[in-house]
């Protein structure tokens, strides 16, 4: 039973991705969708299952070790997934067409990588030594500061050719929002690296942040309507 669980999960987690990967790629005129039939969706398959029964012979428990374990897994996975869709964007050199839709994607991509690095921060020890993983998130985070940058520049050359309206102002408020977090995120990844910090100030530095995005979201709730006049 724990092991239909597990793989549940990870199957959930592997959609999820899955998704994300097509609704990004689809923007710049790459359609992965042959990629994922003939490769992603067997091998993603297969790894599941092995990763599941790894995970029953060592008698991880569910509640206590999956989150952990998924943190692991898929963090990886979606440093791997933002590489290959920047390398794809240099090689095209094709210009992004933030469309509603599309941006909702993206904005959805960046809060998941935002919620694996959280977790991660969450659950790692303070005590511990910087490792391959903390490598992985500086990775991570700097792709995911990359394509937040892309998107702010498509985001704002719309609204320089069409104007202001409430979603693309609440639009460029997020991603700028989200673009600081990673940007001092990173920064500080990568003097916990280097052993110029402890790891304490990342948390510190996510824990105060939430206050930013709450008060942005009670900003766009509450003050954008009577603003504009309710449009």
């Amino acid at each position: 039973m724990s092991g239909w669980i597990y793989f549940v999960l990870i199957a959930f987690g592997g959609g999820v991705l899955t998704g994300l990967a097509a609704g990004i790629f689809y923007p710049i005129g790459i359609d992965i969708e042959p990629f994922i039939e003939s490769w992603l969706l067997p091998c993603g398959a297969v790894g599941a299952v092995v990763v599941a029964g790894w995970l029953v012979e060592a008698k991880q428990s569910v509640i206590e070790n999956m989150a952990p374990v998924l943190t692991q897994l898929f963090t990886p996975l979606f440093a791997a997934t933002l590489l290959a869709f920047l390398v794809a964007v240099l090689w095209t050199s094709a210009g992004l067409d933030v469309d509603r839709d599309v941006l909702i994607i993206f904005d959805l991509l960046l809060v998941v990588v935002l919620g694996l690095l959280l977790y991660a921060i969450s659950a790692r020890d303070p005590a511990k030594d910087p490792g391959l993983f903390d490598r992985l998130q500086v990775v991570l985070v700097a792709s995911a500061l990359a394509i937040d940058t892309i998107v702010l520049l498509a985001i704002t050359g719309r609204i320089t050719e069409w104007g202001f309206t409430p979603n693309k102002l609440a639009a460029l408020g997020e991603n700028v929002i989200l673009l600081a977090n990673l940007a001092w995120t990173c920064w500080l990844l990568v003097n916990f690296l280097g052993r110029r910090i402890p790891f304490i100030h990342l948390e510190r530095w996510q824990t105060s942040y939430l206050t930013v995005y709450a008060a942005w979201a009670w900003t766009v709730v509450l003050i954008f309507p009577p603003v504009f006049n309710f449009a």
